[in-house]
Formats: C-alpha cells, sequence, structure tokens
C-alpha cells in the first residue's frame, strides 16, 4: 500500500494527452520519516507510524524529542516534527526510512482525506438546504426561518432534527481520485479534482 502526508496549496488547470482541460489540486507531500513500528508483540497491532514537516526543537515537548530521536538521520535538521500519524497494516519498513513522491506514479488512482473548511454557526438553509417559509399571508420575517420543530402529541424535540449549528471543519473522504502528475523535485502531487480543506490543510493520501 502506498502512502503518503502532504499539505494543499492550490488549484489549477492541466491538459491531458487527449486535450481535454480538468481541475488539478497541487499537493505538497513528504517528505515523510518513519518514526516507529507497531508490532502484534508490544502494541497489538501492526502499523507504521511517520513524522512529517519540521519544526524548531523549542516548539516541542521533550517526549516528543526523545521519541522521534531514534528514527534521527544525518539527513534531519531538527529533531521535532509537527504532525505524527500511522497507517496500518503495514509491515514492510524499518524506523529511520524515508518516504517521498517518487512512490507514486501517474495514473494512480488515490483516497484523499482531510479537514473541511470551517464554516462556522449556520442556518437551516446554508447547513441542510431548507427552502425557508412563505412571504404571505402576514409573514414577514420567515424567508430563512426553520419552521416548526416540535408538533403532535410530542412533548420534546426528537433527535436528529435538522436544525442550526456549527458547519465545517468535519473529517472527509474522497475516493478513486487520478494522479495527473507527480513533480519529484518540488515534492508536489498534482490530483485531479477537488479535495477537502483551506490551503494548508493536512491531508492523507493512500493509493
Amino acid at each position: 500500500m502506498k502512502f503518503i502526508l502532504g499539505k494543499k496549496q492550490h488549484m489549477m488547470q492541466c491538459f491531458l494527452d487527449d486535450g481535454r482541460a480538468v481541475p488539478t489540486t497541487v499537493i505538497e507531500a513528504g517528505p515523510l520519516v518513519v518514526t516507529q513500528i507497531k508490532s502484534p508483540d508490544i502494541d497489538g497491532y501492526v502499523a507504521v507510524q511517520v513524522a512529517y514537516e519540521e519544526q524548531k526543537e523549542s516548539r516541542a515537548t521533550k517526549a516528543h524529542l526523545g521519541h522521534v530521536k531514534k528514527s534521527q538521520t544525518e539527513e534531519d535538521k531538527t529533531g521535532a516534527y509537527k504532525h505524527l500519524r500511522e497507517f496500518k497494516d503495514i509491515e514492510e519498513m524499518a524506523a529511520g526510512d524515508r518516504i517521498t513522491v517518487s512512490a507514486f506514479k501517474k495514473g494512480d488512482m488515490v483516497t484523499v482525506t482531510g479537514i473541511s473548511k470551517g464554516k462556522g454557526f449556520q442556518g437551516v438553509v446554508k447547513r441542510h438546504g431548507f427552502h425557508g417559509g412563505p412571504r404571505s399571508h402576514g409573514q414577514k420575517h420567515s424567508e430563512r426561518e426553520h419552521g416548526s420543530i416540535g408538533g403532535g402529541l410530542r412533548n420534546k424535540v426528537p433527535k436528529g432534527m435538522r436544525m442550526p449549528g456549527r458547519m465545517g471543519s468535519d473529517r472527509i473522504t474522497v475516493k478513486n481520485l487520478e494522479i495527473i502528475g507527480v513533480d519529484v523535485e518540488n515534492n508536489q502531487l498534482l490530483i485531479k479534482g477537488a479535495i477537502p480543506g483551506r490551503r494548508g490543510t493536512l491531508v492523507e493520501i493512500i493509493g
């Protein structure tokens, strides 16, 4: 299984070999450092822990520095990373290994997971697609109201009632996205279609 972490950069337009123009998302992906191998004997499951995006040592805890120091090599500029993630059911790696965009190639189909844009507290029209109330028969200010939430013999609001509330900032997974191009020198992946999140959002890419 192929996998990598990256940050969403921007969207642009790419032309395929047959002349079609397709929307493309640019992802700055990797390089990753394998920091730990989870085993059934010690941890109870099989997984690979990887670190992404170096940062100043002063911004990390001593526990983090001691943990990643075990897999540190001369290539590492610092001993601290912003992100640690695990990918399960992977055994063919060792601590200290590097993962780059060279693991992917043009035409690969991948699954991308990220956190969607946060939209704050929204009403039912934007959050659930309600059409609002009619402005007739004496109603003045009900264009974007949700209407009745009770009714009948109930004495409470039923669970699951669609109402105003926080919208966005959800973990979204998009499957079957095609890789249009791989830029090894700049650590970039060009993925066909849209990817959840704002610019700079951390995304997981699994092939």
